[in-house]
């Protein structure tokens, strides 16, 4: 499947008006099942931003993020991202994620699938459209996995499998990928009284004790103009620097346990 590079769906900087990076990402909407509005927190104005938005940890559902590639992270290079997560109260799940992707290029039977989502996320100054396939598994499923007792691709269904090594490097597989994890998460679903629809807070604690947090919230493409300008007048009333430089979660977990893997001893 032809995918296109990452600079041509990607950008940094401003999408001024008719610019190509808006023409290119107009496009990109019209093929998307969703949009993900995000932005990050500099870690300084963490505990002022829980305050200002009213976010009590202790109503924060815990989750467990593990991610699966190979000690110099082949897998992410390729970009396929494969993840597994343990959610407290919610069973387990499993995705795996190939991006930057073009929902034009896109075969139609993958598409047929209710398990696949095409999404585009933005984050200010750039954005990327992703596609995953997903899959809902029991809620012992991942430790068992994680811990040896039984094969990672076990965690995957037959259509993630296919899928995965379609765009996989060659002669790599599930079972030959590392473990990168986990990461503890606390995850805080609100509605601000003036926003009038979900606000999402994810803080990811890495085992160094960084941290992300990251608020986000999904709408329909259609809504993507409309939505962007509610959450930027939300953020900037809270007092949420919209300039500071933004911090991935997945390529930050990557890189964290990529080098933690290549430190060990052979």
């Amino acid at each position: 499947m032809a995918r296109a590079k990452a600079s041509d769906v990607t950008t940094t900087g401003s999408l001024p008006l008719l610019s190509d990076e808006l023409l290119r990402l107009r496009e990109l909407l019209k093929g998307a099942d969703s949009v993900e509005l995000k932005v990050t927190v500099p870690e300084l104005a963490h505990r002022s931003t829980t305050v200002t938005l009213g976010l009590d940890p202790l109503d924060a559902q815990i989750r467990h993020v593990y991610f699966f590639d190979t000690p110099d992270l082949a897998l992410n290079r390729a970009g396929v991202v494969v993840r597994a997560r343990r959610i407290q109260g919610a069973g387990n799940d499993s995705v795996v994620k190939l991006r930057p992707v073009v929902p034009t290029e896109l075969p139609s039977d993958i598409r047929r699938s209710p398990s696949f989502a095409v999404e585009v996320d933005i984050v200010p100054g750039s954005y990327v459209c992703s596609a995953s396939l997903k899959n809902k598994l029991p809620a012992t499923a991942v430790r068992t996995s994680v811990s040896g007792e039984r094969p990672l691709h076990k965690l995957f269904s037959k259509e993630q499998r296919a899928f995965f090594a379609e765009h996989a490097p060659d002669g790599l597989a599930i079972d030959d990928l590392s473990i990168l994890g986990p990461i503890f998460v606390l995850k805080l679903k609100v509605v601000p009284e003036t926003f009038h629809r979900r606000l999402v807070a994810e803080m990811w604690i890495y085992p160094d004790g960084s941290r992300i947090l990251e608020l986000s919230t999904k709408c329909p493409p259609e809504e993507a103009v409309p939505v962007t300008a509610e959450l930027r007048r939300l953020l900037e009333d809270k007092g949420i620097d919209l300039t500071a430089q933004q911090q991935t979660k997945t390529k930050t977990a990557l890189e964290f346990f990529s080098a933690e893997l290549q430190a060990k001893p052979a």
